[in-house]
């Protein structure tokens, strides 16, 4: 016991560094997706993460949108704890038998014009959990999706370009 305490000491940390961060592109990224909010809502974007039966994956990488290094929050981007206040539905993970009535409902309490952004494979088609038994399939079998992310899982700087062509996409101003 003492010969793992003391190699765990004096070997330091297992993890792997950070990926550097293109500051410049990723903060012009961000300034393009505040701008686009302020032109189609007149204000900043309000999103709802919704999990409708995923591995997590795809939820590490949207945390990270709020990390230090993307931190989305100083350009006016910010989540939001409940689906009356969200312009935006990001939902993740295939949807299951257990979720399909949640999601759905969630969909019916966001206020219109709403947009439903499925993130990730699972929620574009079912993914690697596709013809399971617990699983209805894709976010488009219960709700209807305006844009999808690829990715296992899609990487943060994948999503917020996601959500400014969203912006720069859909009719019809709020």
């Amino acid at each position: 016991m003492l010969t793992l305490l003391a190699r765990a000491l004096l070997q330091g940390p297992m993890t792997e560094a950070a990926p550097e961060a293109d500051r410049d592109g990723l903060a012009e990224l961000a300034r393009k997706l505040k701008g686009a909010a302020q032109a189609r809502l007149g204000r900043s974007l309000a999103i709802r993460e919704v999990d409708a039966g995923s591995c997590n994956g795809c939820e590490l990488e949207i945390h990270a949108l709020n990390n230090p290094i993307y931190d989305i929050e100083r350009f006016g981007i910010r989540f939001v704890a409940s689906p009356r206040h969200a312009d935006v539905l990001l939902v993740t993970g295939p949807v299951t038998a257990n979720m399909a009535e949640a999601l759905e409902r969630t969909w019916r309490a966001t206020p219109g014009p709403k947009w439903v952004v499925a993130t990730g494979d699972c929620a574009v088609d079912g993914g690697c959990f596709a013809g399971s038994y617990a699983v209805v399939g894709g976010v488009n079998k219960i709700v209807p999706v305006d844009l999808t992310i690829k990715g296992c899982p899609p990487r943060p700087r994948d999503i917020l370009a996601g959500l400014l062509a969203l912006l720069e996409t859909v009719e019809g101003k709020r």
